[in-house]
Formats: structure tokens, C-alpha cells, sequence
């Protein structure tokens, strides 16, 4: 009897578990294909669509290969840009539509290099802000971490496309999402921060949507600006600057204090400083928040994304801060 009930419950396993347990490997994903099915889980299908409006500029934030808010924005963006019904959700035809854009895999073949397993990495970061002052570089803990954030994916979906490979050593080969975005658009005409969508527009000079990428944006403490700013200089790997003038929530620091640079900085890896004094278009050490979280006043975006927009951008570029969510973007 209990060697009956041994192979059952391991016929159970392998049924309910075999889907989750599946290898995940270039073809899964390469050739996934539309399926009206929704998951709340992990899906292949979302994953390679999540990669492809990475590419396009149209950003879900951190890809995990799961349906959220950001997925459903960046869809919505990349609808409306395309003159599609923008609704948020992935039909036939925004599928079509987006797997056109771009022939390549989304999933490729990688060999790790000397420089991507190489330090200093920063292995204990403080939580505290007071505590971050200590430390001469804010740099990546580990380089698990390094490699998620070069290829916008969570430190989770990378293991799980890698599974038991350790990360350490140049030469090893793994798969990651190809995320090439390409050059960047040689004219902007201005960016658009919408704070009722928490989202950042890139607009050419007809008003068409470039790059729309998801931010946090500002809260109830620290609300961000309103009408129109400009765009001073682009700093990368800064340093942060603390003024006790902020009184930000939980530091109790009552001397100015400097945070060294770093992609951990709670600036992330570069600031976009705009004419609006303390104001400014940054990245985070917390990619998996934006969107759904606030900021001190700022704009908080992606570090792959604060960089994408910090190579569009130019002393002099037009910034205009939207309270309610904008309907322009068609072609």
C-alpha cells in the first residue's frame, strides 16, 4: 500500500509539476506563439513578447516572463503608437504586429567574458541612507546581479535560464534575452512625464511616441513638479548628494552627507538633471519597483532605461510634466 501511494504521488508530481519543472530553453521561447490563453504565471509567450517591446523602446520595466501592470502599459504604449485598439491586452493582432517588428531571436547564446565576472562588487549593502555614506562604491553585489541588469531581467528568470550554473567563471555560456535596442533616435523633439500613468514619453517633432518607458514619479510627500523644465546635463555614475532640507521619511540625519556612485547609488547610474532646482530623470538600484512605487519628487526610472534616455537626450531638450494621462501617440 505505501509503496502504491509512493507512485502515485510521484505520478502526481511529474503531471502538476512537469510544466512548471520544463527546461526553458532557445526554442521555448524563440518559437512561442500567440496563445489567448491568460496566466498568471510564468509564460514563454509573454516573455518573448516582454523582450520584444524591450527592443522597440517600448519598455516593460524588468522582465520576469509574467504578466503585470508594466506589461500592460508597455502594450498599451506600443497599441497606440501602432494605431492599434489600446487596450493593454496582447490580441492576435498586436502580437502580429510586434513579433513584425523585429525577426531576430529573443533569446540567444552567450559566453561570459573576464570583465562581466569581475569586481569590485559591493557584497553588503545598507538599507539606510546614513549607513550608504560609509561606503566607497555602491557597485553590484554580485554578478548575478551585474549580468540581470545588463540584459533587463530579473536575477530570478536568469537563473532559471541558466539553471545550476554558477556565473563565475569567463567562458561558460548561457542564455539570456537580446535586448539590442539599436542606435538611438538621432531627434527629439521633447520628453513627456505623465504622472497620472507613471510612465516617461520620448516624442519626435510630430508628437509620435519614440520611446515610452515606466517610472515612478514623484508621492503625496514629495509630489513631483508640474508645466515645463529643461534638461541641464546628463551625469553619469554620479554621486548623491543628501541636503537634511529634503527630510526625506526614515533618515534622521540632520548634516548634508555624500552616497558614492555606483548602479546600487539610490540614484542608480546616471542623472538627468533638469532646470527645476533638486529635480531630476535617474535611475534605481531596485528595477522591480518602478511603476509600482513612488519617488522622493523625482523621476525614477530603469537603470537600462534612465541610460537609453540619457543618450537622447541634450542640454537644452524640452521636459513637460502631465498631471493627466495623455491620448496622443499615433502614428
Amino acid at each position: 500500500m505505501v509503496r502504491l501511494l509512493l507512485v502515485v504521488a510521484t505520478a502526481l508530481a511529474l503531471t502538476c509539476g512537469g510544466a512548471a519543472a520544463a527546461k526553458l530553453d532557445l526554442a521555448t521561447v524563440n518559437q512561442a506563439q500567440f496563445s489567448a490563453e491568460r496566466s498568471k504565471g510564468f509564460s514563454p509567450a509573454i516573455l518573448k513578447a516582454q523582450i520584444l517591446l524591450d527592443r522597440a523602446r517600448f519598455s516593460p520595466g524588468l522582465v520576469e516572463g509574467r504578466f503585470s501592470e508594466n506589461v500592460a502599459k508597455a502594450i498599451r504604449a506600443f497599441q497606440t503608437a501602432n494605431g492599434l485598439p489600446s487596450d493593454g491586452t496582447l490580441t492576435r493582432e498586436t502580437w502580429d504586429r510586434l513579433t513584425a517588428t523585429s525577426t531576430k531571436p529573443v533569446v540567444i547564446s552567450y559566453e561570459l567574458t573576464r570583465k562581466d565576472v569581475s569586481g569590485p562588487f559591493t557584497k553588503r549593502i545598507p538599507a539606510r541612507m546614513e549607513r550608504m555614506a560609509r561606503l566607497q562604491r555602491l557597485g553590484y553585489r554580485n554578478v548575478t546581479e551585474k549580468l540581470a541588469e545588463r540584459f533587463h531581467i530579473s536575477e530570478q528568470l536568469l537563473r532559471r535560464l541558466n539553471p545550476g550554473i554558477g556565473f563565475r567563471k569567463a567562458g561558460t555560456k548561457l542564455l539570456v534575452p537580446d535586448i539590442d535596442r539599436g542606435d538611438s533616435p538621432a531627434t527629439i523633439a521633447g520628453i513627456e512625464v505623465d504622472k497620472g500613468a507613471r510612465l516617461v514619453r520620448v516624442l519626435d517633432p510630430s508628437g509620435k511616441w519614440l520611446a515610452v518607458f515606466p517610472a515612478s514619479i514623484g508621492s503625496a510627500e514629495k509630489p513631483a513638479p508640474s508645466g515645463e523644465a529643461e534638461v541641464k546635463r546628463v551625469v553619469r555614475n554620479p554621486t548623491y548628494h543628501y541636503d537634511p532640507r529634503f527630510a526625506f521619511k526614515g533618515v534622521k540625519a540632520k548634516r548634508p552627507f555624500t552616497i558614492a556612485a555606483g548602479p546600487n547609488n539610490p540614484v542608480g547610474s546616471v542623472w538627468i538633471d533638469l532646470s527645476i532646482e533638486s529635480y531630476g530623470i535617474h535611475g534605481t538600484p531596485e528595477p522591480g519597483k518602478i511603476g509600482t512605487t513612488f519617488s522622493h519628487g523625482c523621476i525614477r526610472l530603469t537603470n537600462w532605461d534612465a541610460e537609453n534616455l540619457a543618450s537622447m537626450v541634450q542640454k537644452g531638450t524640452r521636459v513637460s510634466f502631465k498631471d493627466e494621462m495623455a491620448n496622443a501617440g499615433g502614428e
